[in-house]
């Protein structure tokens, strides 16, 4: 304190004499050093300790309030060993009709989705695909049965409802997944492995994938949280415990996790769900009524295009939403809704994810002009689909058909065609599995155009020692010898 009063009486008086002369330097020099050896023999300060609420920082609280919403989904499926050679007539003479058979479960563990209080849950097609039961395991240990109350191939989702559920159940609110940056928090929430309810977290690694394969809608937010078999199906969440996305896939060269998982968007289950909740079989989207391809940067350069980016129109069928839009094959669309449009997966992204009803904006560019068109947000027209199963000894035995609509044709993204008969399902092992695919469709059988079920029908009646077929699978026109 001596020193300090000292330095202030040097100060002030050379302050009072205009400035700091050398003399009050120097004194003011020596009495900092007296301070600093003093302050170095005192006895050291103890350091004020933060409360523990002051530097923890836990996403505890987060999981407690979401964790009770997701859950674990059981699928078990009966199946038939089933012999090939069992089913030729030369072996049963021998054997009988059942030799040969038996029957074993299948199970599948994903997780799920709590959405609505009632009890709706939504998880991967993948993990029920087929199956004849389905239990769903909630977070305090009950289990549930459940019903498949909506199935889509397309976005590979699934809506589940527990029987006899008679409470309100923990659900999540969904987010608008749209507004996910990359570089945000988010946590992965599922059954890995099957060891039970596992949290993890990472940030979105990316945006807008594609390719990954699961489904038609190739649109998927990358994350680096980890992410297992078992996580299919499970929640990722925001940090204000919304839902926006449906944890569906990984990248592995070993199947474990390496960093790289993919997420099936929030804004795609809003569409799911809302079928389901109103008692849809399907699930009713928009139909544009035209194809797309991807622009290549040689096509690019031919169209004037500063890069190659947004979705080339290359049919556009008649009557069609796109048609009464005034789109013609050329354009090149660029945004829907004024959200960007890179490739034809964004544009059926964003396309199928806007609400029935009334229409949205298109802009594209013609001739090196932007353009904007009003699209009518309109379902694909419905025709009877006049199913049938055939069972005769033909190239078709085991194989369910069905008449080619509009909506069918955008179902299973095909080109539409006036007319024509779809390859629904496959039997394994069938007569038919060795010649046909899901998604064929038939044009013609020994010369004679196919235009309904019934003809068809009629054609695999006659027998034939050599059958003669068209089909047109992928784009591309097969043609097929065939013994009888």
């Amino acid at each position: 304190m001596q020193y300090r009063a000292f330095l202030i009486a040097v100060t002030a008086a050379a302050l009072a004499l205009g400035g700091l002369t050398p003399f009050a330097l120097r004194a003011t020099a020596r009495a900092e050093a007296g301070r600093t050896q003093l302050a170095q023999l005192a006895p050291p300060q103890e350091k004020r300790v933060p409360a523990p609420g002051e530097v923890k920082l836990s996403y505890a609280p987060l999981v407690r309030k979401v964790a009770p919403a997701v859950v674990n989904v059981y699928a078990a499926k009966l199946v038939q060993n089933r012999n090939p050679l069992f089913d030729d007539p030369f072996f049963r003479q021998f054997f009988g009709r059942d030799f040969g058979g038996g029957e074993q479960v299948q199970r599948s563990l994903g997780s799920g989705v709590i959405v609505d209080p009632s009890g709706l849950v939504v998880t991967n097609m993948h993990v029920i695909e087929n199956a004849d039961e389905v239990k769903v395991a909630l977070n305090d240990k009950r289990e549930f049965e459940a019903e498949i109350i909506l199935k889509d191939p397309r976005s590979d989702l699934a809506v589940l409802r527990l029987k006899n559920a008679r409470e309100r159940f923990p659900s999540l609110e969904l987010a608008n997944s749209d507004a996910l940056q990359v570089g945000d928090v988010v946590m992965a929430i599922g059954d890995p492995f099957g060891v039970g309810q596992t949290v993890t977290h990472g940030i979105v690694s990316a945006l807008a994938r594609s390719d990954i394969g699961t489904n038609n809608y190739q649109f998927y937010i990358q994350t680096d949280a980890a992410i297992n078999p078992g996580n299919s199906g499970g929640a990722l969440i925001d940090l204000d415990g919304k839902l926006v996305g449906i944890n569906s896939a990984i990248y592995s060269r070993s199947g474990g996790w390496q960093g790289i998982g993919f997420a099936i968007p929030a804004n795609m289950v809003k569409v799911v769900l809302a079928s389901a909740q109103s008692g849809g079989k399907a699930v009713r989207r928009p139909w544009l009524g035209a194809r797309l391809q991807v622009i290549t940067p040689d096509i690019a350069d031919s169209l004037g295009l500063r890069r190659p980016a947004g979705a080339l129109v290359s049919t556009v069928q008649n009557g069609s939403p796109a048609a009464k839009a005034g789109l013609q094959a050329g354009d090149v669309i660029v945004q829907v809704d004024s959200q960007a449009v890179d490739d034809p997966n964004a544009f059926d992204y964003r396309f199928a994810t806007q609400p029935l009803g009334g229409s949205t904006k298109v802009t594209f560019f013609r001739g090196g002009k932007e353009y904007t068109a009003n699209v009518s947000l309109e379902t694909a027209p419905e025709a009877p689909a006049d199913e049938i199963t055939i069972q005769s000894r033909s190239p078709f035995g085991g194989a369910r058909f069905a008449n080619l609509s509009p909506a069918l044709a955008d179902q299973l993204q095909l080109e539409a065609i006036d007319k024509g008969v779809v390859v629904l399902e496959v039997e394994d092992g069938s007569y038919a599995s060795q010649f046909l695919r899901h998604g064929d469709i038939v044009l013609e059988v020994n010369g004679q155009r196919v235009q309904n079920t019934r003809e068809l029908d009629r054609l695999s009646r006659a027998g034939s020692r050599l059958w003669r077929l068209s089909i047109q699978r992928g784009g591309q026109r097969l043609n097929l010898m065939v013994s009888g």
